[in-house]
């Protein structure tokens, strides 16, 4: 019986095949395990992996033995206590060398079974089931991204593109074609020496002869040749780029104070993950706002200490213009993240109704505002009166960095058809 050994290696000498399928098979048991310490590690410290505990019961796995079988008589030494004929109880429940842990009153557990995950591994399970909302593909004036699609075969190539049964085929072919004359005048010649078994021996010897030449001249012709050969061709195919941007306006003004502050860039440095590890061809913009809105830099969206009154309309307004300047909804799948504490000058959030409505969300693949309060604020009101008639647009509150993470999956969870 054929016996096949994975030798390849990962750290510590484990394999990776046996990983990948250990945490396929506890997957679910491991995204549980993590979602409780995503909060107390912090959803933006992915630096390193995890170590990641689970409940022993929930790694046994089924295994075969052979058993003893039939009928059986064995000899074990005495001692002083049995002897010949004496039934040995059997040893009190609890009494096995296991490790697991005796019911208390406590109500206290511990994970009998720990293992660390890479940092890639991490950020694949943190971020799994998520996706950008009704991503279209769009096909771009410069296409730069190809993919390899089979274009039939061709009579050279290196020896990975080879293809054996075509080889074969060919090599079948010409045989059949070269020697099936020759094969066919065997098979008669062959019929009639036994026929003729009784005949003169010179018929007898001109028969063998000539069933010698015949098999002479079809062991001459090769099982295979160069020329039947057959390697697989490949043709560059362009791809149509599932092309990206998504706008992070943050409301930055003095109501938005510094714990809120933190939880609207938590958020956002979380998304910017998301987005950077899943996605090649996506593009990030960042809007600070307070009563004027400015395009800013990544370093100095999530460190400015800058601050000022609200005016939310500001930041609209210069998305607005931002997309159609430089990111056609023809060509671009256009997202936008809004966060905010819902407190805005009075006159002006019926201005940042109108502009949604109207000149923002019938242009972008889906708008999420997430309000930082404990109670809805007068943004949050206006935004949930138009809420019923576009299906792309989702409003959420935090009140905490607990809640970071799962309004995060509950924005972004993929969408099954």
């Amino acid at each position: 019986m054929p016996h096949l050994i994975d030798r390849r290696q990962w750290g510590k000498k484990r394999s990776t095949v046996n990983r990948q399928r250990f945490i396929r098979r506890f997957k679910d048991q491991i995204k549980r395990a993590l979602a409780g310490q995503i909060d107390r590690r912090g959803v933006t410290d992915t630096r390193s992996g995890e170590s990641v505990g689970i409940p022993a019961r929930d790694t046994g796995e089924p295994t075969f033995r052979q058993g003893s079988g039939g009928r059986r008589e064995r000899i074990f030494p005495g001692n002083h206590e049995y002897v010949r004929g004496d039934r040995i109880p059997k040893p009190p429940g609890g009494g096995g060398q296991g490790q697991g842990r005796r019911a208390g009153d406590s109500g206290e557990g511990e994970d009998e079974f720990r293992f660390d995950i890479s940092r890639d591994e991490y950020l694949d399970l943190m971020f799994e089931d998520l996706e950008l909302p009704r991503l279209d593909i769009t096909q771009l004036k410069h296409v730069e991204r190809f993919k390899s699609v089979r274009a039939g075969y061709r009579t050279d190539g290196v020896p990975t593109n080879l293809s054996i049964v075509r080889s074969l085929e060919r090599a079948l072919a010409r045989r059949i074609a070269l020697s099936g004359g020759d094969r066919r005048e065997l098979r008669e010649l062959e019929a009639e020496l036994e026929q003729r078994a009784d005949d003169v021996e010179e018929v007898r010897v001109a028969l063998r002869a000539r069933i010698e030449e015949l098999r002479e001249r079809i062991a001459k012709v090769p099982f295979i040749d160069t020329f039947d050969l057959r390697f697989t061709a490949f043709a560059k195919q362009p791809m149509p780029s599932t092309q990206a941007v998504m706008f992070c306006v943050m409301d930055v003004s003095g109501s938005m104070d510094q714990q809120r502050k933190d939880i609207a860039k938590r958020f956002f440095l979380l998304l910017y993950l998301f987005l950077s590890k899943s996605y090649a061809n996506v593009q990030v913009v960042f809007i600070r706002h307070h009563t004027q809105a400015r395009e800013v830099s990544e370093q100095e969206f999530f460190h400015s200490q800058e601050s000022g009154g609200t005016v939310v309309s500001s930041a609209l307004r210069l998305l607005d213009e931002t997309m159609r300047e430089r990111f056609s909804p023809e060509l671009w799948n256009v997202y936008v993240a809004q966060a905010s504490d819902g407190d805005n000058w009075h006159d002006d959030s019926p201005i940042c109704q109108q502009l949604l409505a109207r000149n923002i969300l019938p242009c972008v693949r889906y708008f999420s505002y997430i309000e930082i309060a404990a109670q809805p604020q007068g943004l949050w009101h206006h935004y949930e009166e138009i809420l019923p008639a576009h299906a792309n647009l989702a409003i959420r509150r935090i009140l905490q960095p607990e809640d970071i993470y799962p309004v995060f999956r509950e924005l972004f969870r993929k969408q099954h058809a």
